[in-house]
């Protein structure tokens, strides 16, 4: 049996200690990279000249005014197109496209998504104040009645109920009140997207900048379109196509630690989901008090036998039920998602950094990464020997391949930080030549990146998925 990591003297502090060496084993065969990915560059680029498009479409239909409701007028209109090319890219990073999951990344593109929401709420914002005092100003009345009279149309008030939706969603998504209410609650919240967009979009095909021009009403509807038909098909038509194709059932739960368990899933033609060692699956598992709700987990092993595996820490009622999953119950996944993969390596030399249940993902890539004796080394991040998942296997694989393994143990504090720059370079003295993966919970992935940089690792070498509900 692998024995314990030695203790240090002095605060009762726990470190690390490598792994020994034996004869490799076989690692599984690959499976074939995706045929695309979209990088994230190109995506920035893509969404920035679509916004100028939209831009060009307003100025070409301007008319210069020094009329005080034309200036009002005019800035409604460009803050409404823009508002809602905004709902379109919003929902364009949700649609879980292969290409740009695989690409960005889930986790880069939730945070753009975030971020991006907060800009089309201001445009919106930006646009119903400015009509109303377009309004006002031509009508030559206050803004309280100018209002009133705006919501006698149909098509302004049901814009107005939309953006109310959108709102909503918004500051359910604020990451103070996101804390305190329930995934479920929200992501019930969050469907109301798709109402707002459609109640805007009707508002926006109706208006003068779109529908007064043929050429400018086929190229919102035919954007519209293809954002509808892309959301309809990898968000419905792919996940249920999945789930009669493979016919996923549980096949063990295992206890890895306390509040930890490993679920294996076996299905038909599992190799055909073409999913790589890093990525993660929605799962949603059709059993009492789970079925309504479907969670990120990766896969903490690779496939292998038709059989998928995902290592999940007990964080709420939805994983501690998981515990309870009997052999035989349907699985619904979806994916796989997450661009962690073997494809971001650019050295030969390869430093995986896990924190927490973040080992998961890392357990898979430090089995299949390939590599050399010394080339693959991972760094285990937990508050105490307790707390390491998978040990016995991550010692393995460390074995038979002659990797690195550390352990690093103990709470952080003024005196004691195991990933502090130069505590970091004393394990491994060339970290500035290695690539990093990095996964684990938001604030140690943080430090992390901060104290990897210090440590000399260029910024776009450090190649990290955050992990969060």
């Amino acid at each position: 049996m692998p024995q314990e990591p030695p203790r240090t003297t002095g605060g009762g502090r726990r470190r690390v200690r490598e792994t020994s060496r034996a004869t490799p084993r076989a690692t599984p065969r690959a499976t074939p990279a995706p045929p695309l990915r979209i990088t994230f560059r190109t995506l920035r680029i893509g969404i920035v000249d679509g916004a100028l498009g939209v831009t060009a479409l307003w100025a070409v239909q301007a008319e210069p005014s020094a009329r005080l409701d034309v200036l009002f007028a005019t800035g409604a209109h460009l803050t409404g197109l823009l508002a809602g090319y905004g709902i379109l890219v919003m929902l364009f990073l949700m649609a879980r496209i292969p290409a740009v999951e695989h690409g960005v990344g889930a986790d880069r593109l939730a945070r753009c998504h975030a971020l991006g929401g907060r800009y089309v709420l201001s445009l919106c914002a930006a646009h119903a104040l400015l009509a109303l005092c377009g309004y006002a100003a031509h009508a030559d009345t206050d803004l309280l009645h100018a209002a009133l009279d705006l919501l006698g149309y149909p098509g302004l008030a049901a814009a107005t109920v939309g953006t109310a939706l959108l709102a909503a969603v918004g500051v359910t998504s604020a990451r103070t009140l996101r804390r305190r209410i329930p995934h479920e609650t929200w992501r019930a919240v969050h469907l109301l997207t798709y109402l707002g967009a459609a109640l805007a979009s009707a508002h926006q095909l109706a208006g003068p900048d779109v529908a007064g021009g043929v050429l400018s009403l086929g190229l919102w509807s035919l954007l519209h379109a293809t954002v509808a038909v892309l959301l309809v098909w990898y968000r419905l038509v792919v996940p249920v196509r999945q789930a009669l194709r493979h016919s996923l059932r549980v096949i063990g739960v295992h206890d890895e630690g306390p509040g930890v368990v490993s679920v294996v899933v076996q299905g038909i033609g599992v190799d055909h989901l073409r999913a790589e060692p890093g990525q993660f699956f929605r799962w949603r598992f059709l059993q009492r008090r789970l079925w309504h709700t479907a969670l990120p987990f990766s896969l903490s092993a690779p496939v292998r036998d038709d059989t998928l595996r995902i290592t999940v820490k007990a964080a709420g009622d939805h994983t501690r039920r998981m515990r309870r999953l009997r052999p035989g119950t349907r699985v619904l996944a979806t994916g796989p998602f997450g661009a962690l993969t073997a494809h971001r390596r650019t050295r030969r030399k390869v430093l995986l950094l896990a924190g927490g249940v973040g080992i998961t993902p890392m357990r898979a890539l430090f089995e299949t990464l390939p590599g050399g004796p010394g080339d693959i080394t991972l760094l285990y991040r937990a508050g105490s020997a307790e707390q390491l998942v998978l040990k016995e296997e991550l010692e393995a694989i460390a074995r038979g391949r002659q990797a690195g393994l550390h352990y690093l143990l103990g709470r952080s504090d003024a005196a004691f930080d195991p990933l502090a720059p130069q505590a970091l370079r004393n394990l491994i003295p060339d970290l500035a030549d290695h690539d990093v993966y990095l996964c684990g919970p938001p604030g140690m992935s943080a430090a992390a990146t901060t104290a990897l940089v210090r440590a000399g690792v260029p910024e776009d070498r450090i190649h990290a998925e955050c992990f969060t509900f």
